[in-house]
């Protein structure tokens, strides 16, 4: 028995929304998310997330620009994941039930 034996044939040289975009286009019927009793495909999933980094790069995302992504747990959430890093940026998760700084009384 082998223990930790991560080897895998998964090219090392591939960004994660790279290897996405290959699964969408090799099977994109095929079911890539599913939440509260809904699903999404993959190709569905790479379209919207697509359209999304079409439209961040129409406003400046790119290389060295950050987003925030402050949103719940849905598909959406997924979506911004994947359309900032097609877009060409890194995204910064802020969690939304995270309170907000409060100015301490004087």
């Amino acid at each position: 028995m082998e223990w930790n034996d991560t080897a895998t044939d998964d090219p090392q040289d591939r960004l994660l929304h790279e290897m996405f975009e290959a699964q969408a286009a090799r099977d994109p019927e095929a079911v890539a998310l599913v939440y509260e009793g809904a699903q999404l495909s993959y190709g569905e999933l790479n379209e919207r997330a697509n359209r999304l980094a079409h439209h961040l790069q129409t406003l400046g995302v790119g290389p060295d620009v950050i987003v925030g992504l402050c949103v719940e747990r849905s598909f959406e959430m997924i979506v911004a994941l994947l359309g900032v890093l097609k877009a060409g940026g890194a995204y910064l998760p802020i969690d939304p039930d995270y309170p907000a700084e409060t100015a301490s009384p004087t």
